[in-house]
């Protein structure tokens, strides 16, 4: 590919929305260009890149002997709603209708779809264990897009999808599609990234995991244990939460005035925050009469993910103000409104003496119990994790880092085939609901992952398994002959034999070449110039460590070639 007939621009300065680097040094080096929020067109060396990605994921999921398919981007209502996801899954999809009156929507997931057409084809056991794949262009409404190729709208993601008779075989698989993920991201270059529990979502299930890109720049966090295996997203991830065991005193009522929030009322009585109980007050989305209260120690916070999976419906932040069923900032477990929903989180179990709110202005309660004051409650594991809380699995001392999702994997169950009555018939001639695996890696965000990881100052380092082209060849003082002569020779010789060359043979300065070459990030550098070939030689140079060599230009291709198989045997193992 010549440089200069390359439909890919390179610019001193980054978009304006450009906050993280990936987004940075993509815009940058030309390999993407926004359409609409969330929305990019990928240049030549993007699609590049996203080719080589692809044929890696194909090639491991091939070998888990999976079948390629090509699901549909529209759907109709009807086929979404047999598995009741048209009417949980909000606004991030895209409902419409068409010419014909009839309500469409656009594919952000596949696995009504997936069921669709395994129904009526896979009838038995004997065509069990069975995955079915696809690599497609998907539309998610995200309302927070950013970050360039990181958090998009519309993406290219592979979703693979198992059928099992048995969970016992959805384990065997799913530990087989976990080795697999491991080996695509290796070999597409990425290095500090892991696996932990996390959620299972809107995609519903028992078990998932997702594989984390670790950075500073990620919006998930991660909860890591400095002693053990034990890592976990935040959303999921548990720890010992140590009680300070308080004196057991009378439940007494006293003035606290216009003190409202923790800090104040811990001030007012001088008492800790591990003294007191928070209340925060959730409303349930579509039902604003519904109050969720839930109370957790006044030092904790309140995750809520696992609040609403223990209540089992949308909660948002109550923002109905002080009334007669809720006294915001002077909420307490005792003599609350019975129309409330109170969680409990088990911070609170066996504590005493503890302060609370008196559910009406200007007072508290010190001295409360639950125990003695409210009788038996059910506690719940409610709080989020922080930073040096204990470990659940061996008592050592936990980390919150933030991490890049880079691909999922969840164990379903039935969720789909009992709710779209796919079944087949087993060896004793019963038929069931097979049981399902879901594995998804999001392509773009794959390209966006490296280019966060693998840069330097100048620009992109891409690793040579997904690079747009191994070589980047420069030739200086192209108005040469000679330069010129043997700048195209080598050109045509490294194309003619297979070896991927962008060609820089513009009439540019030097500087202007170095620093696009760096700013692309191709792993090979040769460089062709009247004072390398005074000597007969040319010049390459590593773009991963900037180290520089001589290489003699009769021999220029075989050391070029040999150049890349040394640099390719990492991402082949």
């Amino acid at each position: 590919m010549l440089l200069s007939k390359l439909v890919c621009e390179r610019v001193k300065e980054a978009p304006q929305d450009a906050k993280i680097l990936s987004h940075i040094l993509l815009a940058r080096a030309g390999f993407i260009k926004q359409v609409a929020g969330g929305i990019y067109t990928m240049t030549m060396p993007c699609q590049k890149m996203s080719g080589k990605i692809q044929k890696i994921i194909r090639e491991e999921m091939d070998a888990l002997e999976g079948q390629e398919v090509l699901f549909p981007v529209v759907m109709p209502r009807e086929l979404w709603e047999t598995s009741g996801r048209y009417d949980s899954i909000g606004s991030e999809m895209v409902r419409f209708r068409d010419r014909n009156d009839r309500d469409m929507l656009l594919g952000m997931t596949h696995e009504e779809a997936a069921v669709h057409l395994c129904k009526y084809i896979v009838t038995s056991y004997q065509q069990l264990p069975l995955m079915i794949y696809q690599l497609q262009t998907k539309f998610r409404d995200e309302p927070r897009s950013r970050g360039g190729l990181i958090r998009v709208r519309e993406f290219t993601m592979k979703d693979a999808y198992s059928f099992h008779c048995t969970q016992e075989d959805l384990e065997q698989y799913y530990a087989r599609v976990h080795a697999a993920y491991n080996r695509i991201f290796r070999r597409i270059g990425l290095k500090n990234f892991i696996d932990i529990k996390s959620d299972t979502g809107m995609m519903g299930g028992s078990v998932a995991h997702e594989f984390m890109l670790l950075t500073d720049v990620g919006e998930d966090s991660l909860v890591l244990c400095e002693h053990c295996d034990y890592r976990a997203n935040m959303e999921v991830a548990r720890s010992v939460i140590e009680h300070p065991l308080y004196a057991s005193a009378p439940l007494e009522c006293v003035h606290t005035g216009q003190d409202r929030t923790i800090e104040e009322v811990c001030a007012r009585l001088g008492v800790p925050a591990t003294q007191t109980i928070k209340a925060v007050v959730y409303a349930v989305k579509g039902d604003a009469d519904k109050i969720v209260i839930a109370f957790v120690r006044g030092d904790l916070e309140v995750n809520e993910t696992k609040l609403r999976k223990i209540v089992g419906c949308e909660v948002v932040p109550y923002d109905g103000g002080y009334n007669d069923v809720v006294a915001c900032g002077n909420i307490g477990p005792y003599g609350l409104d019975q129309s409330v929903v109170a969680v409990y989180d088990a911070s609170l179990e066996g504590t005493r003496g503890m302060v609370i709110g008196a559910n009406r202005a200007e007072y508290h309660y010190t001295g409360f119990e639950i125990a003695r004051d409210l009788g038996d409650v059910t506690y719940h594991d409610i709080v989020k994790v922080a930073d040096g809380d204990v470990c659940p699995v061996c008592g050592g001392k936990l980390r919150v880092e933030n991490g890049i999702e880079i691909g999922n994997i969840f164990q379903l169950g039935t969720k789909y085939t009992a709710s779209m009555h796919m079944n087949v018939t087993g060896a004793d001639g019963q038929t069931f609901a097979p049981i399902m695996g879901c594995y998804g890696i999001g392509v773009g965000r794959a390209i966006g992952s490296i280019a966060q990881e693998s840069n330097d100052k100048d620009g992109l380092i891409l690793p040579i398994s997904v690079a747009p082209w191994q070589v980047h060849l420069i030739a200086l003082r192209s108005d040469d002959e000679q330069v010129r002569a043997s700048a195209w020779a080598l050109y045509e010789q490294l194309q003619a034999n297979g070896v991927e060359v962008l060609f820089d043979e513009r009439s540019c300065g030097a500087g202007v070449k170095f620093a696009d070459a760096d700013l692309m990030g191709m792993p090979i550098r040769v460089v062709v110039s009247p004072k390398t070939l005074a000597g007969g030689e040319v010049e390459l140079t590593l773009r991963r460590d900037k180290s520089c060599g001589k290489i003699a230009l009769d021999r220029a291709f075989d050391e070029i070639r040999a150049t890349i198989d040394r640099e390719m045997q990492p991402y082949l193992q």
